[in-house]
């Protein structure tokens, strides 16, 4: 199938739009103008439902549109209790294939993409992530809840970064290091002038993408649509 025009995406939109209420449509173009590609998270192996959920609901509230599941040993399986429907809203990309190092396809993907890959660890010489810099997009990278990350995410990563802590603790859970780095780099994003938002192309992707996921049926809609249009209605 032939990539849709950005006039095409606008069209369908507005047409199933019709479809939700007017609260519904004006949250979503609400929430579209903080979303950020700039910051992206990647899970390896995380396997506890509870701490994976609630690691995809501070990305939706921080905004991040994109979550990178690296699934080598444990299945990702979050607590709908817990996610509270934020995956949703989400774009969840896995890397599951068999016979494949899904570490290395994952980091090395994102690195294609321009991203700077950072692995989160409070390993000495890391990066203090309110000094982290953001004039590239940022990867965070985030390891199962007992081990870390993998020695293959440290070797693939262009740097490290830390939370500076001052218990004798060693490390946060998981979900709470996601959102506390994602609320410091969320907040210095937002106060600097460099162009984190989505393009225009993908905020009617991202609305298209999420008004379907509110209607029931929407192909049914859209082929009636389609179907109207062709009949020249």
């Amino acid at each position: 199938m032939h990539e849709m025009s950005l006039e095409q995406i606008v069209e369908i939109t507005e047409h199933l739009e019709g479809f939700i209420t007017d609260n519904k449509r004006n949250k979503i173009a609400s929430v579209l103008e903080n979303r950020t590609r700039h910051l992206t998270v990647v899970l390896e192996d995380i396997y506890q439902p509870h701490n994976a959920s609630a690691v995809l609901r501070s990305c939706d509230c921080f905004g991040v549109l994109d979550v990178h599941i690296i699934e080598n040993k444990n299945e990702f399986n979050p607590n709908p209790d817990v996610d509270m429907g934020s995956s949703k809203w989400l774009n969840l990309h896995h890397y599951n294939k068999e016979g494949v190092h899904n570490t290395v396809d994952c980091l090395q993907t994102l690195k294609a993409r321009g991203y700077r890959v950072c692995a989160t660890s409070p390993r000495p010489g890391s990066h203090n992530i309110a000094s982290l810099p953001l004039d590239q997009p940022v990867a965070l990278v985030f390891g199962t809840e007992l081990k870390g990350l993998s020695d293959t995410a440290f070797e693939l990563a262009d740097e490290s970064v830390h939370i500076p802590m001052f218990g004798f603790t060693e490390s946060f859970n998981i979900s709470v290091s996601a959102a506390l780095c994602l609320y410091e780099l969320t907040k210095r994003l937002h106060e600097s002038e460099l162009s984190w938002k989505l393009s225009e192309r993908e905020k009617w992707e991202t609305r298209l993408q999420w008004t379907r996921r509110i209607i029931t049926r929407f192909g049914q809609v859209e082929d009636e649509f389609y179907k109207r249009k062709q009949a020249g209605q």
